[in-house]
């Protein structure tokens, strides 16, 4: 589609008419580059389509925050866009609202919604959703002679001398460990239901653990690759993407061992302004809506239609494809994150890795 189909497809009304009034929704969400292009493909042009307006918070992940809100019935959040994982939990402890895949647009030729997802990318609670990754990057002057081209090689210091920084979780780090280990991408949960599994992740991630810069927000891996603070660091493909092909900084990417996820917007139980949320929520599963965040940022739709829509960076004229985390040669060893296990393990896992932390 071209891109200016796409943006007038994006203004038909949606759900209803225009807000008279001066309504708002707050949409927490992730920050930097990635907010950015929220606001270029949805965001504005859901405004323009009903007089709503979008403000943004900061978030970073997790419950703690919603479930504080919830209990005290503060709702200053109205919708949050969720790791998958975060949001099957919050859906299943009651902190989210139920939406109804039926009141989702179709597709552009009537396939219903529930058809359109990607098997097992969508939640009872959820509506839109996009796919990303965590990979590694490095600064490409720090291995002027050999440079890594391996998961292997992020843990290996001794031929690649140099501090690491990884994300303050055990979310995603274990299966990157598991990976490095030799273990098959389609065998890395079996391992990690085992008791030895997750003993041989944390043992692998202890290599490089004294060798380890912490990150939390998106925005610091970038900052500490810049800053030459690290020699490799992991990071979201969007953020590496934005770098690399926009700001032309000096680091390359690689793919090899990437951990596939996605995520979808969810809405916070209470809100009220919960008519406005799921007007919201409508249009952000548009199919226009989803792929249009492909223009602006490396992350791609998880509806089959809307996958179809993918065509060039808004600003470089790049064809974005190749940057997609799900382009086949990007996911030739790549684990694709089991929500599944995290639902059930992750609070388990967080206690553990705390304590190792600490040790």
């Amino acid at each position: 589609m071209k891109a200016g189909l796409l943006a007038a497809a994006l203004l038909v009304a949606v759900s209803g008419p225009p807000s008279a009034a001066a309504e708002s929704l707050t949409v927490a969400s992730w920050g930097g580059a990635y907010a950015e292009a929220c606001k270029k493909a949805y965001y504005e042009p859901f405004t323009a389509a009903t007089g709503i307006e979008i403000r943004l918070d900061d978030y970073s992940g997790g419950l703690s925050e919603i479930r504080a809100q919830v209990e005290s019935g503060n709702i200053h959040w109205d919708v949050v866009d969720f790791e998958f994982s975060d949001l099957v939990h919050g859906c299943d402890e009651g902190l989210l609202e139920l939406v109804d895949i039926d009141s989702l647009p179709p597709a552009p030729d009537g396939t219903p919604a529930k058809d359109d997802y990607y098997e097992g990318t969508r939640s009872e609670c959820g509506g839109g959703g996009l796919f990303w990754s965590t990979h590694y990057a490095y600064r490409s002057e720090a291995f002027p002679t050999v440079q890594p081209t391996t998961l292997e090689d992020f843990f290996d210091l001794a031929k690649f001398p140099g501090r690491r920084s990884l994300r303050r979780t055990p979310y995603v780090n274990m299966e990157l460990a598991l990976m490095a280990e030799g273990v098959p991408a389609d065998e890395v949960y079996e391992v990690l239901n085992t008791a030895a599994g997750i003993n041989r992740a944390f043992r692998k991630l202890s290599t490089i653990k004294e060798h380890v810069l912490w990150w939390d927000v998106g925005a610091q891996p970038l900052q500490m690759l810049a800053s030459r603070e690290v020699a490799m660091s992991t990071i979201w493909n969007r953020r590496s993407f934005v770098a690399q092909i926009v700001d032309k900084q000096p680091f390359t990417t690689i793919w090899d061992g990437q951990a596939l996820e996605h995520g979808q917007l969810g809405i916070v139980v209470g809100t009220p302004k919960l008519e406005a949320a799921m007007q919201f929520l409508r249009f952000a599963s548009k199919v226009e809506s989803m792929a249009a965040m492909s223009r602006y940022i490396s992350v791609s739709p998880t509806r089959r239609s809307a996958s179809e829509l993918i065509s060039t960076h808004h600003e470089t004229g790049v064809d974005m494809w190749p940057h997609m985390p799900n382009h086949p040669r990007n996911m030739r060893r790549s684990v694709r994150i089991d929500w599944r296990w995290w639902r059930d393990n992750f609070d388990q896992m967080m206690d553990r890795f705390n304590a190792w932390l600490l040790r």
